[in-house]
């Protein structure tokens, strides 16, 4: 697996999280069809709706509960980008869910008619 860490490397006052959300989610949509990002905030909601304003990409978002939300976004969803509240969990759980959601494929099916009336109305844009 390739990783491309797009920041911040150190810490600025300053930053905000558009300012990475947004490249992570270009790099996603512009890479190849499997290409895949995470994203983490404070609630993970305003960073998803950021990637999700990119073309192409589908942001999930877990701040905690249950870990087979996290499944669905990838298995019905093919969701390409995860967006992960860490103001709600914890380090240990971080890491097992990117793992959980890193290892599901999508399983297409039934769920690939849905894909591709949301990339329809992506395309809209």
């Amino acid at each position: 697996m390739e990783i491309e860490d797009v920041g911040p490397f150190l810490y600025n006052k300053a930053d905000d999280y558009p300012d990475f959300c947004y490249p992570c989610a270009v790099k996603v949509a512009e890479g190849q069809p499997d290409s895949r990002g995470i994203i983490i905030g404070w609630s993970g909601n305003g960073e998803a709706i950021v990637a999700n304003k990119v073309r192409g990409i589908r942001a999930a978002v877990y701040y905690g509960g249950t870990k087979e939300i996290v499944r669905l976004s990838r298995d019905h969803n093919n969701a390409n980008i995860l967006s992960l509240g860490a103001g709600f969990i914890s380090q240990e759980e971080i890491k097992e869910v990117i793992d959980l959601w890193l290892k599901t494929a999508f399983s297409g099916g039934r769920h690939e008619a849905r894909v591709d009336k949301i990339t329809a109305i992506d395309s809209q844009k």
